[in-house]
């Protein structure tokens, strides 16, 4: 039986115990999120050493981190040296999104070495056989999609995006509307070039059934992509985007009546003014389901900056009610991440999630932030080294440059905080 289905029945399984306990929940609290599916833990049956996280409503906020291979670049070492640099960066899950090399032997070495949730977009191997096969992407037949879907679900991948919402009605809206970018999904634009030219409807929305019942066997969550996110600003929120994500609704309502979890993905690149209402319209239009943002982006000119402008747009999400932010690299619109964009990117969107839990109320949130002013006040390294979100950074900052006193060498002698501590005999509250 899925998650779902057991917290329907009443019971709290392993997984769910263990998330409980993860985020400091009474385990019934996720037994009931789970049962009404504001929350989904990605567990394939076959992916048992991954680490249950709980993503969604009254959780702390998660954050993924990309990886894989392009055409242009095939390396198996350095995919799994980002791996290990994200999980150890504090990454909730990681996505394969390579697409070249053999991608099912990438796919199952990744899945072999990792201990948090991995997801992908399985469309992207069943592009890349058809351009081999029958020398087009748009080539493929609807069995050797699914069948590719049901490759990564039998390998043990914990959750899928699945573009079900590019639709016939989607792309003639798309047509009347003018984007300025047009589609930059390219699961999305797989699927999009596939039905323009073989005149036929997505057959992801067409056999949405065949699909449920790939998922349902091993209880993999469905993540339903936004095959027409906004790739500029001057396209956020228009009527393709809208159309799109009200069938998604319909679709996760679908997804839960058949025992299989879900979740929907958004924008994308987005101005500040927005994200807040894109993210009571997702939460409204699709029942409270878990809602995957990337980003969002709040400019589209911060080209080798871009893991702060998605962290600005991450943290807007994240308090307005996201649930799981996926991560944006230096790299993005430049070229394939190397494992320090990574770990930069998972840090910026660490820093944006804990910023959202904050204004959610998330137990223990603010609490951290209140024991490191205290530590601050102290002049306290080590703790203030293992209450932040990368302490090696910390200790590194910190031993730059030689200090003659216990204060940092920004201020030296003239500490604000040593001189109130000495002077005034001021102490430090929970001292």
């Amino acid at each position: 039986m899925t998650q779902l289905e057991l917290a329907k029945r009443g019971t709290i399984s392993t997984r769910m115990a263990e998330v409980a306990r993860r985020e400091m929940l009474d385990a019934e609290i996720i037994r009931e999120g789970v049962a009404s599916g504001v929350i989904v833990i990605p567990c394939n049956i076959n992916h048992d050493k991954a680490e249950a996280r709980g993503i969604g409503k009254g959780l702390s906020t998660k954050v993924n981190a990309n990886i894989g291979t392009s055409s242009d670049f095939i390396s198996f070492a350095i995919e799994l040296d980002k791996l290990d640099i994200a999980i150890k960066a504090g990454a909730d899950a990681v996505m394969d999104l390579s697409t070249g090399g053999d991608l099912p032997a990438i796919r199952k070495a990744i899945l072999a070495r990792s201990s948090v949730p991995i997801g992908t977009v399985p469309i992207y191997q069943a592009g890349v056989n058809a351009l081999l096969r029958h020398d087009a992407v748009v080539k493929m037949t609807v069995d050797e999609l699914f069948d590719s879907i049901s490759d990564h679900c039998k390998d043990g991948v914990d959750f899928v995006t699945v573009h079900c919402g590019v639709t016939q009605r989607v792309i003639s809206l798309l047509k009347q509307q003018g984007r300025v970018a047009d589609v930059v999904s390219r699961g999305g634009a797989f699927l999009m070039g596939w039905m323009l030219h073989n005149d036929l409807e997505n057959p992801l929305y067409e056999h949405f059934d065949r699909l449920l019942d790939i998922a349902r066997e091993f209880d993999v969550t469905l993540s339903l992509g936004d095959g027409l996110r906004p790739g500029a600003l001057a396209d956020a929120t228009d009527r393709a985007q809208v159309e799109e994500l009200v069938t998604l609704g319909e679709l996760v309502q679908r997804s839960r009546e058949a025992g299989v979890q879900v979740m929907v993905e958004g924008p994308g690149h987005m101005p500040l003014n927005q994200i807040e209402a894109n993210v009571l319209l997702q939460k409204r239009l699709c029942q409270d389901a878990p809602f995957y943002v990337l980003g969002p982006l709040v400019t589209d000119i911060g080209a080798g900056y871009d893991h702060i402008t998605g962290a600005i747009g991450g943290a807007i999400a994240g308090a307005a009610g996201a649930d799981f932010l996926c991560y944006v690299t230096p790299a993005e619109h430049l070229s394939l991440p190397d494992p320090e964009d990574v770990r930069q990117g998972v840090m910026a969107s660490r820093i944006a999630a804990h910023a959202a839990d904050i204004v959610k109320g998330v137990p223990g949130a603010a609490e951290r932030d209140r024991r490191m002013s205290l530590a601050r006040k102290r002049l306290d390294w080590e703790e203030q080294s293992l209450l932040a979100l990368d302490p090696s950074r910390v200790m590194e900052g910190h031993s730059r440059h030689k200090t003659s006193g216990k204060a940092c060498s920004m201020c030296g002698q003239f500490c604000a905080m040593q001189i109130i501590s000495e002077q005034l005999g001021v102490t430090t509250p929970g001292c």
